[in-house]
């Protein structure tokens, strides 16, 4: 008796198992306009628009539908923390919306906002500093901005630009 009862109960739970795995709805693949509408949501200039981008990539395995390409190579060839300054989120950030805005063939188009996201990206960052400092951190940042914003990239940045924000950190220190 005890054996029939189980293989009722088993049998009337894969049935239920099965008649909802039949009427639950597939994933639908995520269409070009909803992932086009979460990148410009994580590409905005704004705080709390770096914030979900951040969530979002120490939490890809829950984006990996929209295929996000998430490689970068932070800062590329210019450093990644000048004079002890953190870029490294920012650049990487930027990195996420070139290299998205590229494979959807988007990026003329959204070039500038990004340009311009990675610069109050920098900006926040240099926030975090003494006031001591601060100017030192800024005048980095807007030497990254410029080096993407006119060569899309910041190893355009010169070991000058580093030196003269390094004068201004040191003056700064007296």
């Amino acid at each position: 008796m005890p054996r029939r009862l189980a293989t009722v109960l088993a049998s009337g739970a894969l049935a239920l198992l099965a008649a909802l795995a039949v009427a639950s709805p597939a994933t639908a693949a995520v269409s070009t306009s909803q992932k086009l509408s979460v990148l410009s949501s994580w590409t905005q200039t704004s705080a709390s628009s770096y914030s979900t981008w951040n969530s979002a990539r120490q939490n890809q395995s829950a984006w990996a539908e929209y295929a996000f390409n998430w490689s970068t190579d932070y800062c590329s060839s210019s450093p990644d923390n000048p004079l002890g300054f953190n870029f490294k989120l920012s650049c990487q950030r930027h990195d996420f919306g070139y290299r998205n805005y590229k494979e959807m063939g988007q990026f003329p188009a959204n070039k500038a906002r990004v340009d311009s996201a990675f610069y109050e990206d920098l900006k926040r960052a240099c926030a975090t500093y003494s006031s001591v400092v601060r100017p030192a951190c800024y005048s980095l940042a807007w030497t990254y901005y410029e080096a993407v914003s006119i060569f899309g990239s910041v190893a355009a940045v010169r070991q000058a630009d580093i030196d003269r924000a390094a004068r201004i950190k040191a003056a700064a220190a007296r």
